[in-house]
């Protein structure tokens, strides 16, 4: 095997695609919560346990796949898998990282599409979604210890935090002025004593980015000839614009499905579409795999459950291909960016606004996991999520606060914790 070199100096053995292979199917399979959950476990499984890339190399890229539009931590896993084993393990990882969830939404939009009614599944995930909370805190800690290191780090995370939860200003204009102000702060730094060389040539990375958009765009072309009634190529083409537009997740992109999805095409309501994404947030996988069961049910009603699965495989092509072609190309930059002085000073700054997004995120899914009512409301330029006490959910307490000491006290691993508290969500659902 192959050793990797840390960005500390040190080094082990590279696992082989088959080690990597079970670990990246562990990740996807427990990949709950959205991407602050996400980025906690993969943070723990390749940083803490597996030290397949040092803290710098991995708080390094997630600060570059937040500049990227689309999942995020898709994307990172992509680029971990990259690291590893080139583009076969970046294949690997991202399609393991995606094909669990993307696998679950097929079957429950199915019995959504057919019987109006997932009910079971609340039920289910209400234990993982009271463990996933614990989870992301525990991530939220480590994060911040090690990313925050000085005072203006702190300040740049509060900052895209009140930014983010209390204005509700756009995600890229928080990670652009993040940027903006590590670049020009940066400019007094020392360049590292070892500079980095980006093994690629443009030359090869245009030849990259040619291969991946003919991937992209070839399924829409055939569509173009194959499909007589034209909702599958509407489809693609909508999900492909909708990939290089929506930066900032699954989050971001509720605005655009919510305006265009509905209002524009009419091919969900706008109940649908929430519980397209409760549905998403409660499975594995990205939250943006609501594209997919918004793909299923406008094919679905249109042409019936064959029809639906094409169009969920052509909502899957148009979300997903696009990610690879942004990591592909731009991850051999990624040291190299690291390396220079202000280009690290901005990586740093935007590293620094991520605990604040990662915050806010999690906020926002506790609130939701802990109450079942939750309202979002306008105090002049001020904006914000209003939970109904009465409905505040006594199991979400008692899961959270079991999951808490079994994994801070005890120690347990995340699928324990994910398991045991699964099970007593649905011992206590039965008992409610």
């Amino acid at each position: 095997m192959n050793a990797i070199v840390s960005g500390d100096g040190g080094s082990h053995e590279a696992p082989t695609r088959a080690q990597a292979f079970r670990v990246w199917l562990r990740i996807g399979l427990l990949s709950f919560g959205g991407p602050a959950a996400q980025i906690a476990l993969m943070h723990r499984e390749v940083v803490d346990i597996k030290n397949w890339l040092s803290e710098k190399q991995f708080l390094n890229a997630l600060s570059f796949c937040m500049l990227l539009p689309g999942p995020e931590a898709m994307q990172l896993a992509t680029y971990a898998g990259w690291r590893l084993h080139g583009v076969s393990g970046g294949l690997i990882a991202g399609l393991l990282f995606v094909l669990p969830g993307a696998i679950v939404i097929f079957a429950l939009a199915l019995i959504y599409g057919l019987y109006g009614d997932v009910s079971l599944v609340s039920a289910l995930f209400l234990g993982v979604k009271a463990a996933v909370i614990v989870i992301v805190i525990e991530a939220l800690l480590k994060v911040s210890r090690r990313a925050l290191h000085l005072t203006e780090h702190w300040v740049i995370a509060a900052l895209a935090f009140v930014g983010i939860f209390f204005l509700a200003l756009p995600f890229p204009l928080i990670i652009i002025a993040a940027a903006a102000f590590g670049f020009l702060r940066a400019t007094a730094q020392a360049a590292d004593e070892q500079p980095v060389r980006v093994k690629v040539s443009p030359l090869g990375s245009l030849g990259t980015a040619m291969i991946w958009l003919a991937l992209w765009g070839a399924p829409m072309a055939a569509l173009a000839v194959l499909d007589d009634n034209g909702l599958l190529l509407e489809i693609g083409i909508f999900f492909s614009k909708l990939a290089v537009v929506t930066f900032g997740g699954a989050y971001a992109v509720l605005a655009y499905l919510g305006q265009d999805v509905v209002v524009h095409f009419g091919w969900l309501t706008a109940g649908e579409m929430m519980d397209g994404l409760g549905l998403a947030e409660t499975t594995p996988g990205p939250l943006i795999l609501v594209n997919e069961f918004v793909g299923f049910l406008a094919a679905f009603r249109d042409g019936g459950i064959w029809y639906g699965l094409a169009g969920a495989v052509v909502t899957l092509w148009a979300t997903f291909v696009p990610c690879f072609l942004w990591i592909f190309v731009g991850a051999p930059y990624i040291d190299w960016i690291g390396s220079q002085a202000r280009l690290r000073g901005a990586l740093t700054a935007i590293t620094a606004a991520v605990v604040g997004v990662i915050l806010n995120l999690s906020i926002w899914f506790a609130l939701h996991v802990f109450f079942a009512r939750v309202q979002l409301q306008d105090y002049g330029p001020l904006v914000l999520w209003r939970p109904e006490l009465a409905s505040l959910d006594w199991r979400v307490i008692a899961l959270s606060l079991l999951s808490a000491l079994l994994l801070f006290r005890f120690h347990w691993g995340v699928s324990r914790v994910l398991i045991v508290s699964s099970i007593c969500g649905v011992l206590l659902t039965g008992l409610a």
